[in-house]
């Protein structure tokens, strides 16, 4: 088969991680299967760009001699903030001319400014969820995954996820059997599965400001499997349970009931990832008391249940 054409967009002021990560998922591929990609960089003339880390990048060649893509990828950066009219233009123009269309990070204002994503669901970082939103009414914004399929586009979240959503196109690409080794040559799991939630329990709430409520919430952290009943935090922090829930609600930002779900599952996705117990032994350690309260819990925060969720996030392990 020929080489499918991958063109990285590049202007000032990107984010380098947008683009070498990515970069690296697909040159790793192409080192198992000689020929499989031809990655190229481009800016609108062709001149280099300085990204938002200081380091500069030389591009392969200009936006305008680009030929009929593959694979078309938007890095994010703060150069997405207030980008070249240009750049928007051959975006709207030019990018319908490729198979796939792939943001990373604040990437998706760009392909959002293009009119690309209006109709489909998106995601980008976290912290610019709302304001994606805000901007592009026509995009159905969603703030959980790390990277989101819909139809020949895909969006990711922040930084790293990038490396995710590239490793997930090459295995659509060349099979597992080649991902697979890019992924353990980068030192990165095949695959987060993208309906995974791209923050922490910790990132997603608000840290309170009171030392009772903020010990409290290290303590959750660290004892999931505890009484963490409202009744029960509220006796650690010698506060009636009325009088807990609303303040702990007013300063983190999430009821106490939803952080501890937050914090059982993240403590039991990590469980799963990195040891080899098994499923009911990891429902104990978190809290949920059986595997069936656990599976529903899976369900519906991501969309999967734990044993399918462990076979994806390690592929390479054999599980109990």
């Amino acid at each position: 088969m020929p080489p499918r054409d991958v063109l990285v967009v590049l202007f000032d002021d990107v984010q380098s991680l947008d683009v070498t990560g990515p970069l690296e998922v697909f040159a790793g591929a192409g080192l198992c299967v000689p020929g499989a990609y031809r990655v190229r960089t481009a800016t609108l003339d062709g001149g280099p760009v300085r990204t938002s880390s200081g380091l500069r990048i030389t591009p392969d060649l200009a936006l305008p001699d680009a030929a009929p893509l593959d694979t078309l990828l938007v890095p994010g950066g703060p150069g997405t903030g207030d980008p070249d009219p240009r750049l928007v233009d051959w975006l709207r123009t030019q990018a319908p001319r490729a198979r796939r269309k792939v943001s990373v990070c604040s990437g998706a204002f760009l392909l959002a400014a293009a009119g690309l994503l209006d109709g489909h669901r998106a995601t980008t970082h976290w912290a610019l969820c709302d304001a994606l939103a805000d901007r592009f009414p026509g995009v159905e914004v969603d703030a959980e995954p790390i990277f989101i399929r819909d139809g020949d586009l895909a969006t990711s979240a922040g930084v790293t996820s990038g490396i995710d959503l590239a490793l997930a196109l090459v295995e659509e690409d060349l099979g597992r059997e080649v991902a697979l080794p890019v992924a353990r040559h980068l030192v990165v799991f095949l695959r987060r599965p993208g309906n995974q939630t791209q923050f922490s329990a910790q990132l997603a709430a608000q840290t309170a400001e009171r030392p009772p409520l903020r010990e409290i919430q290290h303590w959750i952290t660290e004892h999931p499997a505890a009484d963490l009943s409202v009744d029960a935090l509220a006796a650690r922090c010698g506060l009636s349970p009325r009088h807990f829930a609303r303040a702990f609600r007013d300063e983190v930002g999430m009821t106490p009931g939803r952080y501890v779900d937050r914090v059982r599952l993240e403590a039991a996705r990590r469980l799963l990832e990195d040891t080899t117990d098994g499923v009911e032994r990891v429902s104990r350690r978190c809290g949920y008391g059986t595997p069936e309260a656990m599976r529903r819990a899976f369900v519906r925060a991501l969309g999967t249940g734990p044993a399918e969720y462990r076979r994806r996030f390690r592929p390479h392990q054999q599980t109990a």
